[in-house]
């Protein structure tokens, strides 16, 4: 940041009083100016024993697998933005039943709130940031080309609670996998 976004004055980066951490600070209006981590709210939509998974049409990472997720918008809750981001890319309508993850990624200053969903009708079709969209039961999940590590990490962990038989609620850090 180069400007305070109240007064339109130069900012400098200092610890303010009472805080522990540098900050972007308003010199003429003393605006302290917090930048935070973004919440993505992504679902794990799903039907009968699939689930449904979205191929980019957008980068980054175009041509890979997800689940529905995206930035939240101001004024709406996790929940509405699970929904909203399943149907934008998919065209499906979700009933959300549980929170499933809260995965921090802390290089990129994100935090994942994945829900499940409950397919309402088996329609879908691609969105505008889909190329395509497929029910796909778990053995045939495309690993090896699913878009992000985050990504990666909820399915293992949801393929884990199928075969359990119980779902938990999971939470944790993702950080880069390295390729061997």
């Amino acid at each position: 940041m180069k400007f305070c976004s109240e007064c339109g004055a130069g900012l400098s980066k200092k610890i303010p009083p009472g805080d522990n951490l540098p900050r972007f600070v308003c010199e003429t209006c003393q605006v302290v100016h917090y930048i935070n981590p973004k919440i993505v709210a992504g679902c794990i939509p799903e039907w009968e024993d699939k689930i449904l998974l979205c191929r980019r049409a957008i980068e980054p990472r175009t041509g890979h697998w997800t689940f529905p997720a995206g930035f939240m918008e101001i004024g709406e809750s996790t929940e509405q933005a699970a929904i909203r981001e399943t149907f934008e890319e998919a065209h499906a309508d979700v009933e959300i039943t549980s929170l499933y993850a809260v995965l921090s990624l802390p290089r990129i200053s994100q935090v994942h709130m994945i829900f499940r969903g409950s397919m309402r009708t088996r329609e879908f079709k691609p969105g505008t940031e889909s190329l395509d969209v497929q029910l796909f039961s778990l053995e045939d999940i495309p690993w090896d080309d699913l878009a992000f590590p985050v990504i990666t990490e909820a399915l293992e962990r949801y393929v884990a609670d199928v075969a359990r038989g119980a779902f938990s609620m999971h939470f944790g850090s993702v950080f880069p996998r390295m390729k061997s």
